[in-house]
């Protein structure tokens, strides 16, 4: 437990609370239903690719916030999406979320992980390179609504 919350493995009760909250963050990437259900109640250990799915909630059990990340192979792992509403922003809730997906991927071996991520989200940025992150490449028109280039990033984990 740190500072009112807690991070743990998402279950198959969080995935209608998971959708609400990627619903209302315009920046977040809209997976469909299904996709969240398939990575909860399922050994993630099985087949060429393997997600955890983190999520993060206060003491009260109030969803603040999700993180998913996979591996696919044996090499490198991806840091594929991360949302915590706005209201708990800047308190530690991102941080905690990718420090368990890093931790997981870390786990499984892999000696990188990579992550796309908007080039105008400051704020998501400075996180990541908080933890280690730096700018590897760019994907030039990467987003649309508003159309944005993609900063691609890299974590060698063998350094960490």
């Amino acid at each position: 437990m740190s500072a009112g919350f807690r991070v743990r493995v998402a279950e198959a009760g969080d995935v209608a609370g998971v959708v609400a909250l990627e619903r209302g963050i315009a920046e977040a990437p809209h997976w469909a239903v299904r996709e969240y259900g398939a990575m909860v109640g399922v050994d993630q250990a099985d087949g060429a690719v393997r997600r955890c799915f983190f999520v993060a909630e206060e003491v009260e059990g109030r969803l603040l916030g999700f993180a998913v990340g996979k591996v696919i192979g044996s090499s490198v792992a991806e840091l594929e999406s991360v949302a915590v509403e706005a209201a708990a922003r800047r308190g530690g809730v991102g941080k905690a979320l990718c420090g368990a997906v890093v931790a997981w991927c870390r786990g499984q071996g892999v000696a990188a992980m990579e992550l796309e991520v908007r080039e105008g989200s400051a704020g998501a940025i400075a996180l990541y390179a908080g933890l280690g992150f730096v700018v590897a490449g760019r994907r030039v028109g990467y987003y649309l609504a508003p159309v944005e280039d993609a900063l691609l990033m890299r974590l060698d984990l063998d350094r960490i």
